[in-house]
């Protein structure tokens, strides 16, 4: 699409959500502004550099697309690739494993935050954040699918000592790149069959995550959050950290509660539990992510989910509250191209979130007049938000449309089938 297009288009936009009491100039500065972390993981189907190698914990990546990053370098050479057709403010998420050990034999109860020099060098060349997301899987030391919650108190010491040492590298990213990290932490606990004792198990996790946070750090540079989880392979029927265990555990302990969008019933609303939850907590972290009947992981598309995820934390004020990642890996497509479309579908749902003119429909709501309500967001829905996207995407020197596949596809050629 030409830049005259783009502008004639983006004239008309501007005029009929103006109409409608929009500042659509100030609606694209504050959903450019909003961090959306996006996860190192995608690029080498969550392997990780650190040596262990295969997949463990009830995770899988399923599919062999050829051009996977085979090392840290590869990877954050892809990234950038991706990071050409993404617009606005992005972090880089990174789990544990991506330490780079160079041939050390370092174990995670022992990581340091110079074990992540070259990825804290590469942010500040960028202005990026970093997020952190210790890694409770792919590892000998799992006693089983157990690891805080293990009855071996060896195994629990090990993994506190590793969830003490990724705060501590979390904490120094936040000072050196003046962006708070957050720090997630999920854990793969649980069993396969109906347990006859679901507490004992509960009760050492509470105990051994209270370990973890005893020691205070500084919420300007790291944030704590605990990720709930339904189940997952080989957790089909008991998951340690619930969605009540997380959430009881994120406000009596003041963290954020993590809410996966694939984490939950299919039948559940994520976007229903942003306002509850912003009553009782002081904020959430949220992993953008696509379950298809399951949790599954796919690549985020711009669906009703997401949006309705959007709206809730743009008409709730949350956005400074709500922190925004993304979660999942698809190994069946072009890694990149799945980067690329899920932050910008997530980007694309925030801005809509941000245009939208729900001020009558709100009114309406508290005057009872429910058929303005719904006739108003029903009527919302066709506005020309597109023709705002891609004046947003050229003034902020990324492809507009489809363009960005065909550089993806270059580098597909160029680069990633060669690595075969």
């Amino acid at each position: 699409m030409t830049e005259k297009k783009v502008l004639q288009g983006y004239a008309y936009a501007k005029e009929v959500f103006g109409e409608l009491g929009v500042d659509v100039d100030a609606a694209i500065a504050v959903a450019d502004q909003v961090p959306i972390s996006m996860h190192c993981w995608q690029g080498d189907d969550l392997i990780g550099y650190d040596g262990v190698g295969e997949l463990t914990g009830g995770i899988a990546a399923t599919g062999n697309y050829p051009g996977r990053a085979r090392n840290a370098e590869e990877l954050r050479a892809d990234i950038d690739e991706a990071l050409k057709n993404i617009p606005g403010k992005t972090k880089l998420s990174l789990h544990a494993s991506y330490a780079e050990l160079n041939g050390k034999k370092i174990d995670r109860d022992s990581y340091t935050p110079e074990l992540f020099d070259l990825w804290l060098q590469w942010a500040k060349e960028r202005g990026m954040g970093l997020d952190m997301n210790p890694t409770f899987f792919s590892h000998p030391k799992m006693d089983g699918n157990f690891t805080l919650a293990s009855l071996d108190k060896g195994v629990r010491d090990f993994w506190i000592e590793h969830g003490k040492r990724c705060r501590e590298i979390a904490e120094y990213w936040g000072k050196e790149l003046g962006q708070v990290s957050i720090n997630n932490f999920w854990m793969p606990d649980g069993f396969k069959d109906v347990p006859s004792d679901t507490y004992t198990h509960r009760k050492l996790m509470e105990e051994s995550l209270d370990e973890i946070f005893s020691e205070k750090k500084d919420p300007k540079y790291m944030l704590d959050a605990v990720e709930s989880k339904l189940f997952g392979f080989g957790i089909e029927s008991h998951t340690v950290v619930s969605h009540e265990f997380a959430m009881g555990y994120a406000i009596s302990r003041k963290k954020l509660w993590t809410m996966d969008a694939g984490h939950f019933h299919p039948t559940e609303s994520v976007a229903d539990k942003v306002s509850t939850s912003m009553l009782f907590l002081d904020g959430i972290l949220l992993h953008i992510s696509r379950p298809v009947r399951w949790d599954s992981d796919h690549v985020p598309t711009l669906n009703d989910d997401l949006q309705a995820i959007m709206n809730e934390i743009v008409r709730g004020g949350f956005l400074n509250r709500a922190h925004i990642a993304q979660d999942y890996f698809d190994a069946s497509i072009n890694r990149i191209a799945c980067w690329v479309i899920a932050m910008r579908n997530t980007r694309k749902a925030l801005l809509k979130a941000c245009l939208e003119p729900v001020k009558a429909a709100v009114e309406a709501q508290e005057a009872g007049d429910f058929t303005s309500r719904l006739s108003l967001l029903e009527e919302n829905k066709s506005l020309p938000y597109s023709a705002i996207w891609d004046y947003y995407c050229m003034s902020r020197n990324v492809p507009v449309g489809r363009q960005w596949l065909q550089d993806v596809k270059r580098y597909e050629t160029d680069v990633l089938f060669k690595r075969i």
